[in-house]
């Protein structure tokens, strides 16, 4: 299993080794071990959650209020679809910045989500397929929305975005911040160190 952190520390993505053979493959898209060797805390598992999406739906961009927030390792077992993580810290070093994965089944690579970072995703084909393992159950009341579109994220120009109308009704990042319902970077560090130990 390789790790490799992504733009935004504490984000990573995690590429299994594929072990294919004339019966078909085996792969396991998460291993603790590595995890924790990256991360630096095992990953607690509440809730596991799976969509399917036809070609250009939107889902987030999605964060929970922080604690507990809502981490999440998302893997696509079957499509293609382009993974976005964006850091809306309020006091973070890396506050409004992004970075973005195609996740598919040709690598079955992951992306590891910590709590209060921004989370969207698009799917490419029809019929992709996501999986995510999340940290905490789903909670309504600290359930949170960025309008997916307002941020200049990297959506492919050839894809027309398709929004629930939950999240083409969610506010922008400034609209957010002005009413106080972005998570606080220094209690997302506080949470951090908590999981730490």
């Amino acid at each position: 299993m390789q790790a490799r952190e992504l733009k935004i520390p504490g984000t990573f993505e995690f590429t299994p080794s594929v072990f294919g053979d004339d019966r078909g493959l085996f792969v396991a898209p998460f291993q603790e071990a590595a995890f924790v060797e990256a991360v630096g805390h095992p990953l607690r598992v509440a809730q596991t959650n799976h969509s399917e999406s036809r070609r250009g739906v939107v889902r987030g961009l999605h964060y929970a209020d922080v604690p507990p927030g809502q981490s999440k390792y998302v893997h696509c077992p079957r499509g293609r679809l382009l993974d976005v993580v964006v850091d809306l810290r309020v006091g973070s070093p890396t506050f409004g910045e992004w970075d973005a994965v195609e996740l598919s089944p040709d690598r079955f690579n992951s992306v590891y989500v910590p709590e209060g970072l921004g989370h969207a995703l698009m799917a490419l084909e029809d019929g992709t397929i996501t999986s995510y393992l999340c940290s905490e159950g789903f909670n309504p009341k600290a359930e949170r929305a960025v309008h997916p579109l307002s941020l200049g994220l990297p959506w492919p120009a050839d894809v027309e975005p398709v929004l629930s109308p939950k999240d083409a009704a969610a506010p922008s990042v400034d609209e957010a911040r002005e009413a106080g319902l972005l998570p606080s970077y220094d209690e997302c560090v506080t949470w951090y160190a908590t999981l730490r130990g």
